[in-house]
């Protein structure tokens, strides 16, 4: 029997080849898109997933709300992991993470830059699943100033030495860090990524007892099937215990008043497989994606293989009147409606078998290009992942029953009687169903469509939007407590060059703010709290990024009082209800002891953007910087004529400064547009799958335009010896066509509205839908329309009226 259906199979597909290819294109189109979907979605959900105690590790973020500020971090105080291990049960280890960023790393006359540099709790092998190749995992990283390094890293410095007892500078420590042990690389699916790790206990806060400073990462290990609920009310337990006192020594309530105030502050579990599809917890580490996106780009992928299983059934029923004859024919010499069932329905799944070769084939080709567009490692591993191979056998059988089903249904259902008489043929082409599926079709790829413009005009918007400051020419240097006491020389000296406009040295910049700290405001009850932002910067920081005060004057080393002077933005005027500015002090902690420091207000900065279009402009003070404070950014105002060469004179001051370092540095319009790379991608995705989309469709208007006007041969004949135009055959075909294009278009507009509407709420500055992007999607549509089905359709009234009336 298989043997039979093979052979109608091919012979079919011989007999209406032109009708097949076109099926096996949009099938083969449709399956890629989906396998490249699939592994993208693989991929984001896979992450983490390495770990043996995957289910038993999260992660302790801090939720609060301090005045009008709200905040959910991943950043925790030294005691918390510690605390917990000793007073909770359920939690059996923790480990705590100290992220340092780029490092200068020495060995002998060598210099590196290591990103990924880490202080880590001596726990972490016992936590997450990274193998170690040399070194004991039981008193591995318990010394201060000890170091693991990952297999690539101590090839790239040691090359084939054995790393093991070798010493190494660490940043501006003038002590060497000894090296204990070797790990394999960290997966590319780890939510966190390093290079080398060091000792916790090398930081000086390590065994620190302060509960309201939070700094770190910190992870815990529970026990299997631990009530969840039940742990969360012991830690806000704790909490209280903890907190309490030192929020009470410091603000002069307590929590309960602290809560009545309409104030929150407590730390919460995040599961570790939570962490890389929720967006919404600040964090260290990679990019966390939004969880939405990985939904919205799984449903086009199922739409993209319904519109390629819509082109078979329309196609396939479509040419039923070809086939009508066959089925009569074979149902009397005996052939039952279960055996043309079957047989159809093995025709769908061998064309979607050759179909699915070929979509492998697309895959394997493009998807380099598809991982470097889109900046992830994907790949087919048929033998690596068990699943693979099944898995794409799998959905090309559910989509060659979901395509093939009702043809087959369809086609045996023809009785012999009204075949075999030609009272069939009639019914056929009426195709009310063709119809629909057509509608539904252009209706996915307007919307498709639709949603690429108006995701591409936000990030348009976010990426040309006015910041509030110029990032134009800006150069921001990292690491500068590498020149120790030297900082205000070193800027003098580079503002000498021809190529520097201005230069300034803060503990924050745009795009990288570090302290979310809270104030008080003199004259009000302890119990008003104000969350801002903290800058602290020399008095070039506003001329540097071009900055405008608003109101008063930016602060200036002409007055000495400055030094206890600060400025906010306007949303700290606004959000905090200030009516007389001048005669406001703000009060900032100053120790542990209780003390403050008073801060008078000199000046409104106008609102500047320091985080992402996605979040508000909150408060932001700036205060300006003592001269012991070293850490932070330089940052340098070039001119635009010969930056790389200015670039260079700037490396070779540093480099003589700081003892021959490397210069780590980026360029502020670059390193904020990175912001948006989750934006950019998902725009891209977008456009690349619309575009694949319009072609699957595009692919069925030609198919079922090329069988129309062989339905309609003989009409088209009559009319044109009737005296009808080019023009009017063009349009009446065209006119049923321009229809559907109508009505797709309209139900693609209401859901495109409703859902893009929702999706731009995810960023607080934000487009308004207009009318312009909605007539661009219809535009395109009618043009590539057109283009579908205007050659055949020019072609057919083309045709001598004496030929189309011999035909049929």
């Amino acid at each position: 029997m298989i043997g039979n259906f093979i052979k109608l199979a091919i012979r079919h597909m011989i007999r209406q080849r032109s009708y097949i290819f076109i099926n096996i294109v949009g099938l083969a189109i449709g399956l890629a898109c989906s396998i490249l979907i699939t592994l993208f979605v693989l991929h984001e959900f896979n992450y983490d997933k390495f770990n043996e105690h995957k289910n038993e590790i999260y992660r302790m973020v801090i939720r609060g709300k301090i005045g009008a500020t709200e905040l959910e971090a991943a950043w925790t105080c030294t005691p918390l992991g510690p605390t917990m291990v000793e007073e909770l049960p359920e939690v059996l280890n923790t480990v705590r993470f100290d992220k340092w960023g780029e490092t200068v790393i020495k060995y002998k006359d060598k210099s590196f830059v290591e990103d990924g540099f880490m202080l880590v709790d001596s726990t972490f092998f016992e936590i997450f699943s990274i193998p170690l190749i040399q070194g004991n995992p039981k008193n591995i990283l318990t010394a201060p100033r000890t170091l693991v390094l990952t297999k690539s890293t101590a090839k790239k410095i040691f090359g084939n030495e054995d790393p093991i007892g070798k010493l190494l500078k660490v940043g501006t420590d003038t002590i060497y860090y000894s090296i204990t042990g070797v790990m394999e690389d960290v997966p590319e699916s780890a939510h966190f990524e390093f290079n080398m790790l060091g000792s916790f206990i090398t930081n000086e806060r390590a065994n620190d007892g302060f509960w309201i400073s939070n700094s770190y990462d910190t992870y815990v290990l529970l026990t299997k099937d631990v009530d969840i609920e039940a742990l969360q009310e012991k830690i806000n337990t704790m909490v209280i215990k903890y907190v309490g006192p030192q929020v009470e020594k410091f603000m002069g309530i307590n929590l309960e008043q602290f809560a009545e105030a309409g104030n929150y502050y407590g730390y919460h579990l995040q599961p570790l497989l939570d962490i890389h599809l929720n967006h919404r917890i600040d964090h260290q580490h990679k990019p966390s994606n939004d969880k939405r996106y990985i939904y919205i780009f799984s449903v086009i992928a199922i739409l993209i293989l319904v519109i390629a299983g819509i082109n078979y059934m329309n196609l396939a029923t479509a040419r039923s009147a070809g086939r009508a004859k066959e089925v009569g024919i074979r149902k009397v010499v005996g052939s039952s409606r279960g055996l043309l069932i079957w047989q159809f329905l093995f025709e769908s799944v061998f064309l979607t078998i050759i179909s699915l070769i070929f979509a492998v084939l697309i895959v394997e080709l493009i998807l380099p290009k598809f991982n470097q567009i889109i900046q992830i490692q994907l790949s087919l591993n048929y033998l690596d992942n068990w699943y693979i191979i099944p898995g794409l056998l799998v959905l090309g059988f559910l989509l060659a029953i979901m395509a093939g089903s009702y043809p087959a249904f369809f086609l045996s259902s023809f009785r012999p009687v009204a075949v075999l008489s030609g009272s069939l043929k009639a019914g056929i082409k009426s195709g009310h169903l063709r119809s629909i599926l057509v509608v539904f079709q252009m209706a996915t790829s307007i919307l498709i469509i639709l949603g690429t413009l108006i995701v591409y005009k936000q990030i348009n918007y976010m990426i040309n939007k006015d910041l509030g400051f110029n990032e134009e020419q800006l150069l921001v240097l990292r690491r500068v407590g590498a020149l120790g006491n030297q900082q205000i020389t070193f800027i003098d000296e580079v503002k000498k060059l021809t190529g520097v406009i201005s230069g300034s040295h803060s503990t924050a910049v745009p795009g990288h703010p570090n302290n979310n700290n809270g104030y008080g405001i003199e004259g009000q009850s302890s119990d008003q709290t104000y969350l801002m932002q903290t800058f602290w910067v020399d008095d070039d920081f506003s001329e540097t990024f071009e900055m405008e005060v608003s109101e008063g004057r930016f602060l200036s080393q002409d007055f000495a009082s400055d030094s206890i002077a600060c400025l906010i933005n306007q949303s700290a005027l606004n959000q905090f209800g200030i009516e007389d500015l001048y005669n406001t002090t703000f009060l900032q902690p100053a120790d542990r002891e209780g003390n403050f420091i008073r801060l008078k207000v000199i000046g409104i900065m106008k609102d500047f953007h320091y985080q992402s279009l996605h979040d508000r402009i909150y408060p932001a003070i700036l205060i300006m910087k003592p001269e012991n404070m070293r850490w932070g950014f330089i940052t340098f105002r070039l001119s635009p004529e010969n930056i790389e060469l200015t670039v260079v004179q700037i490396e070779k001051l540093w480099r003589e400064f700081t003892e021959n370092d490397p210069m780590v540095y980026f360029y502020m319009e670059e390193d904020f547009k990175m912001q948006y790379q989750e934006d950019r991608r998902t725009g891209i995705l977008s456009l690349i799958f619309s575009i694949l989309a319009i072609l699957i469709a595009s692919l069925g208007l030609f198919g079922l335009t090329s069988f129309t006007v062989e339905q309609r041969t003989k009409e088209i004949g009559i009319r044109k010896v009737n005296g009808a135009s080019v023009r009017t055959i063009i349009f009446l075909l065209l006119k049923e066509i321009a229809i559907l294009v109508g009505i797709s278009t309209l139900i693609a507009w209401a859901a495109a509205y409703i859902f893009m509407k929702g999706w731009l709420q995810n960023f607080y500055f934000r487009i308004s839908l207009s009318p312009v992007e909605f007539l661009i999607s219809l535009l395109i549509v009618l043009a590539i329309t057109w283009l579908t089905i205007s050659y055949r359709s020019f072609k057919a009234a083309k045709t001598n009226p004496a030929q189309a009336l011999k035909y049929e």
